[in-house]
């Protein structure tokens, strides 16, 4: 089965290039068109009603670019709204959620943490996933800031590292040895978390699965390219700066008003 058109992904900003960066790397033929809606960002504060509406905006641009599936490469957008696209949309849409199932099952200590942004770990998709796993103490803890400071092209300065210490000591104390990362963001900062954490707990985000279930349904329904390379595609609707430099300068970046 071929198909040569391109794989949509958009998240609230430049985060989901952590994600983008994983299906990339597993499938580097596929065309890709990133949608960076940093002009809303974050959402985590968003009610949700305004991140269906913002979710369903990015979902209409990428339809119009005639995209062959989506991936809603931002854990805020995907649990308050992926129900909603998925009943609006023809297309195929991949959702990122928390990797909670690979931590509690590997912990020793059935203490885990996660560090999502509000919207995430108020959502009813999160509280359901969070409920099946009763015999594990699962630490909560919003990352207010830290997407402001990572969209403002701050992940080294010493107040991310001030609020990364303030979010992770009471879990390392709590004995936590798995840390889930709820934020399609929060990749970027693993170097900053690593010098804060001890080496035995263990750091888990989604990229990697998602990347793999991209790489499933395009098989399964939708046919790889017969490309064999492809220039991705990046839009940012604020100053393409950030992105540019969290994409190594790599790559085109365009500003486009969505």
């Amino acid at each position: 089965m071929e198909n040569n058109q391109a794989i949509g992904i958009f998240d609230s900003g430049i985060g989901g290039t952590s994600i983008w960066n994983a299906i990339h790397e597993l499938l580097p033929n596929e065309k890709t068109i990133y949608l960076a809606d940093s002009k809303n960002a974050p959402y985590g504060q968003k009610s949700k009603q305004e991140i269906v509406s913002l979710s369903m905006k990015n979902a209409d641009f990428l339809i119009s670019m005639n995209c062959k599936l989506i991936v809603v490469a931002c854990n805020t957008a995907t649990t308050n709204a992926i129900r909603e696209l998925r009943a609006k949309y023809d297309i195929p849409l991949i959702g990122i959620e928390p990797a909670i199932k690979p931590a509690v099952t590997h912990s020793k200590t059935q203490i885990i943490g996660i560090l999502a942004t509000q919207g995430t770990l108020n959502s009813e998709l999160f509280n359901k996933t969070a409920e099946k796993y009763q015999d594990t103490k699962i630490i909560e803890q919003v990352g207010h800031g830290l997407v402001q400071l990572i969209e403002a092209g701050a992940i080294n300065s010493s107040e991310m590292t001030q609020l990364l210490e303030s979010y992770l000591k009471p879990m390392i104390e709590a004995n936590i040895d798995y840390l889930v990362l709820g934020c399609s963001h929060y990749p970027y900062l693993i170097p900053q978390i690593k010098k804060i954490l001890p080496e035995h707990i263990q750091i888990i985000d989604s990229g990697q699965a998602v990347a793999k279930q991209t790489q499933k349904i395009l098989k399964e329904k939708i046919g790889f390219t017969s490309a064999v390379k492809n220039a991705p595609i990046f839009y940012s609707n604020t100053n393409p700066k950030v992105l540019n430099e969290i994409l190594g300068c790599k790559y085109n970046v365009e500003y486009r008003e969505f």
